[in-house]
């Protein structure tokens, strides 16, 4: 590919650097001359741009991505440190009808340490209807986690209502774990 070739606007505010050189290395799996349609090959990394940039092709040229999705790309997990702190979050979540998610970790949990950034991408798809919480079981009285029923980590609950009304246990690989995080909120939500 030469380095005269010029890429469209859609590409560019999706990917500012100025360097030819990026767009490049960063999509070998892709045939991007200056066109965009998406390959197959790449489709689950490159669907979630495909769809801004048919936005941006119909709109003026002065829209950015940024203004497509004001929604974050990730929510940090909040830390519970307390029996107290849990209680308040449960019951707060109980009197707005909303649900909560909970991972129960360990910082010496390398599955856990992997995890949790990929939990904070999917709270960032149910935020804010969803809240999601973090709790290391060191750092917590052990009647906390034993109360919860909390055997293996990393492990996910649902929350509603005052009750666990689901959990996941990540002991397999962190995409599995997300997917079944994902439809363990996709059915209690139908539930509702």
């Amino acid at each position: 590919m030469s380095s005269s070739t010029q890429f469209s606007p859609v590409i560019q505010q999706l990917f500012p650097k100025k360097s030819n050189q990026f767009y490049i290395s960063n999509f070998k799996c892709l045939k991007l001359i200056p066109v965009f349609p998406v390959s197959v090959n790449c489709s689950k990394i490159h669907l979630k741009f495909r769809a801004k940039a048919e936005v941006l092709e119909n709109n003026s040229e002065e829209s950015s991505v940024q203004d497509l999705d004001n929604s974050p790309a990730s929510v940090e997990l909040q830390p519970i440190s307390s029996e107290a702190q849990f209680d308040r979050v449960i019951s707060e979540a109980q009197q707005i009808n909303e649900s909560v998610v909970i991972l129960w970790m360990a910082t010496w949990c390398r599955k856990c340490i992997y995890l949790k950034p990929k939990l904070e991408k999917l709270a960032a798809d149910y935020f804010p209807r969803t809240r999601f919480y973090c709790v290391d079981v060191n750092n917590v009285p052990h009647k906390l986690v034993v109360r919860a029923g909390i055997t293996k980590m990393p492990t996910i609950q649902l929350w509603r209502d005052g009750n666990k009304q689901a959990e996941v246990i990540g002991g397999h690989k962190a995409y599995l774990v997300v997917t079944e995080v994902r439809d363990m909120i996709e059915n209690e939500d139908n539930n509702l």
